[in-house]
C-alpha cells in the first residue's frame, strides 16, 4: 500500500493496531500462567477481555472504511512480546519474575498508547469523530491499564521483589 495521503497512513497505522493486538491475545494467557501474584493473573486476564474488545473496535473502524484486517505483521509488537517470552522463561524468583512481567507489559501498553493517540488524531484530522471517539476509549484503557501495573508494581510486586 502506498501512502500518498494521511487517510493512507491512517489505515496502515489502524492494521499495525490490529496486527499488535491479535498478538497480544496469543501472548497474554501465557503472561496470567507465569504470574504468580494473583492480583497480577487477574489483571492479566482482565486485559485479555479488553483486548479482544479494543480488536472488534479497530475491526469496525476498518469495516467503515471498507477495509479488511490484513496487513503487516507488527514488528514492534513482536518484539515486545519476544521480550517478555524471555523474561517469562528467566531463572529467576517468583517475586522478580512479576516484576520484571510487568516491565514487559508496561513496554508493550506504552507502544499501544503510542500508535493509539496517533491513530486518534489522524481520525480527527480526518473528520471521523465516530472513530476518534472509539480509538480515544481504547487509549484510555490502555492507559489505565498502565496505571493499575505501575500501582501494582509499587505496592507489592516490586516489594516483594527487592
Amino acid at each position: 500500500m502506498k501512502l500518498e495521503r494521511l487517510k493512507d497512513l491512517y489505515i496502515h497505522e489502524l492494521k499495525d493496531l490490529y496486527s499488535a493486538e491479535k498478538q497480544i491475545i496469543k501472548a497474554l494467557p501465557k503472561m496470567v500462567k507465569a504470574a504468580t501474584n494473583k492480583e497480577l493473573a487477574a489483571g492479566f486476564k482482565e486485559h485479555f477481555e479488553q483486548t479482544k474488545e479494543h480488536v472488534a473496535r479497530l475491526e469496525k473502524i476498518l469495516a467503515s472504511y471498507d477495509e479488511s484486517t490484513r496487513g503487516p505483521k507488527c514488528e514492534g509488537m513482536e518484539g515486545l512480546l519476544k521480550e517478555g517470552e524471555e523474561m517469562i522463561k528467566e531463572d529467576a524468583e517468583e517475586g522478580v519474575r512479576d516484576a520484571g512481567l510487568i516491565a514487559a507489559a508496561q513496554r508493550v501498553e506504552h507502544y499501544e498508547m503510542a500508535g493509539y493517540g496517533c491513530a486518534r488524531t489522524y481520525a480527527e484530522l480526518l473528520g471521523d469523530p465516530d472513530s476518534a471517539q472509539l480509538l480515544q476509549t481504547t487509549l484510555t484503557e490502555e492507559s489505565d491499564t498502565d496505571k493499575k501495573l505501575t500501582g501494582l508494581a509499587k505496592s507489592v510486586i516490586n516489594i516483594a521483589a527487592k
